[in-house]
C-alpha cells in the first residue's frame, strides 16, 4: 500500500490523535507495510534508553537542571534554555561534519551526533513534563 493512501485511510479512521489508544491502529498499520523500519526505530529507541541510563549515571539529573530542582517556571526555562544551546552546538557539529567536510576519520561520528541530539531532545520533553530528576 502507497505511503499516502495508507495515511489516507489511518486519517480517514481519525487514527491521528493525542491518545495512545487510537494510535495504536496506525501503529500496527505501519509495523505491517515497513516491518524492518519499524523494528530498526525500535532497536534504536533501546540503544538511546540504554545511553541515557549510562550518561545519567555518569553525570546526574543537575547536568541538566544546572544545578536546581526545576521547582518554579524560572529555573525549567534555564534548563530548556542550556539544553537548547547543546542542541544548537550539535546541529553546528552535525552541519560542519556533513556539510563542509568529509565525516570519515572523526573524533565523533555523525551517528554518535544524531544519537545526541535525539536523547536531547527526549530529555526536554522529561523536563517540561516536571518527571526530570524523579
Amino acid at each position: 500500500m502507497a505511503r499516502t493512501k495508507m495515511i489516507k485511510e489511518a486519517k480517514n479512521k481519525q487514527l491521528y490523535s493525542n491518545n495512545k489508544e487510537d494510535n495504536s491502529d496506525v501503529v500496527t498499520i505501519m509495523e505491517r507495510e515497513y516491518p524492518q523500519m519499524m523494528d530498526e526505530f525500535k532497536k534504536v529507541q533501546q540503544e538511546q534508553y540504554e545511553l541515557f541510563a549510562t550518561k545519567q549515571h555518569d553525570y546526574g539529573p543537575y547536568n541538566i537542571s544546572m544545578g536546581t530542582e526545576l521547582r518554579n517556571e524560572k529555573e525549567v526555562k534555564l534548563a530548556l534554555t542550556a539544553l537548547t544551546v547543546r542542541i544548537n552546538d550539535k546541529v553546528n557539529r552535525l552541519v560542519n561534519l556533513i556539510i563542509r567536510r568529509n565525516s570519515e576519520g572523526l573524533a565523533e561520528p555523525v551517528e554518535d551526533a544524531f544519537a545526541d541530539l535525539s536523547v536531547y531532545g527526549i530529555i526536554a520533553r522529561i523536563v517540561i513534563n516536571g518527571r526530570w530528576g524523579k
